[in-house]
Formats: structure tokens, sequence, C-alpha cells
């Protein structure tokens, strides 16, 4: 239990570390309706996490078994097939980067952010943790790591909901804490989300190299 959950702590921090999901929540947060739509899209947030790691998990479950002091080919090939994945979304992160001096372009969908309802925060939120192609490829990696561990459903039940929540954090903190103290917060949280606009690419470039690497090295270890 203890190796499972060492190897889907990354993953999760991976997840967590989003900036644009986090820059959706505090403009959210600044926006007439904070409350409804901040609430919403956390709720869309944590469930597309869970979604996505928890059908991995089944997913990888049915890979076929092998003697546990083999090598696992299987598994193998498939965290080389995720880290080389992971590597190429940093290059192209690393390449979006903005010119020194330059505005960084945020999403179209963000300028419709002050006039959305609750349950289309919510919808966006599981979109962006379940959909986004980084988070499939981590969710993946955890979905692997966990359902091919030979784990009982108690531990496997426990290993997905720390990750979930460890993944989940960054956008949970910023709404929890707005909701206990909003008044103390509306400065603090713009200067986070201009910090993450103008450091998005290159935070997640490092990340992803970072993620990749050890995952075509746990690839590399299975053969």
């Amino acid at each position: 239990m203890g190796a499972v959950i060492g190897d889907i702590l990354p993953l999760a921090v991976g997840i967590a570390i989003s900036p644009i999901p986090i820059i959706a929540a505090i403009l959210m947060l600044l926006s007439p309706k904070a409350r409804r739509t901040s609430v919403g899209f956390m709720a869309g947030w944590v469930l597309g996490i869970a979604v996505a790691v928890t059908a991995f998990t089944l997913l990888s479950s049915v890979l076929p078994e092998s003697d546990p002091d083999a090598s696992k080919p299987v598994t193998a090939v498939i965290r080389l097939l995720l880290g080389a994945g992971l590597l190429f979304l940093a290059l192209r992160q690393w390449r979006s980067r903005p010119a020194p001096g330059e505005e960084p372009p945020l999403p179209k969908w963000m300028s419709g952010i002050d006039a959305m309802t609750a349950g289309r925060a919510l919808g966006l939120g599981f979109l962006l943790a379940a959909v986004n192609p980084k988070n499939l490829l981590l969710g993946a990696a955890a979905g692997l790591a966990v359902g091919s561990a030979g784990l009982d459903v108690g531990a496997v039940v426990l290993a997905l909901i720390v990750f979930t929540v460890i993944a989940a954090a960054s956008v949970a903190v910023p709404v929890i804490a707005y909701l206990v103290a909003s008044d103390r917060m509306a400065a603090p949280l713009e200067r986070l989300r201009g910090w993450l606009v103008h450091n998005n690419a290159t935070v997640m470039a490092v990340l992803l190299v970072v993620i990749g690497v050890v995952l075509i090295g746990k690839g590399i270890s299975g053969f």
C-alpha cells in the first residue's frame, strides 16, 4: 500500500499544480456570483478527477497477471507511452511560453465567467479535470499504479481517495478559504492569479518533464 501511495503522490501533485483551473477558480471567486459558481466548479473538478482515476484503475486491473517476481512488459510499455506523452506535452508548454514583457493569452471561455451559472461551472470543472490531455495521462498513470498493484478493495478505495484529495486541493483550498474569509482573500487571490497567468507554461513544462522522466524510468525497470 505504501509503495502505491508513493507512486501516485507525484501524479496527484501534477494535476493539482494546473494553473488554468486555479485561475478559473480565482476568476469565479472574484465574480459577482462567486459562491455559487466557485462551489459548482470545485464539485465538478473533484468529480472529474475521481471519475477519471477510477476508470483507469478499473481498466488497468484487467491487465494480464504475471509472476510478481517476473517483469511486467505490458505495464512497462504503458508507462513508457504515458511518460513519452507527458514529455511531448512538456515540450508544447515550453514552446508556448510568452516572450519577455508579453501578456500571455488566456482561454476565450474565461471571458464569460462573470455570467456563468453554477451548473455550467460544474460542467466546466468536470471537463477540465477529466478531459484535459495532461490530466488524462496523469490519471491513467495513477490508475495503472493502483489497479496493477493487487490491492484489496478497501486499499484501492483509500488510494483513490488520497489521490483525489491531493489532486483537487489546489482548487478546493482557495474556494474554501474564500467561503470562510471572503473579505481577506480578494487581494491575495488576485496576486496569485497574476503570477499563475505569467508562469503557467513554465511551471507545467518543468513539472511534466519531471513526472514524464519518472514514468519512463519505471517503465524501463519493468522489463
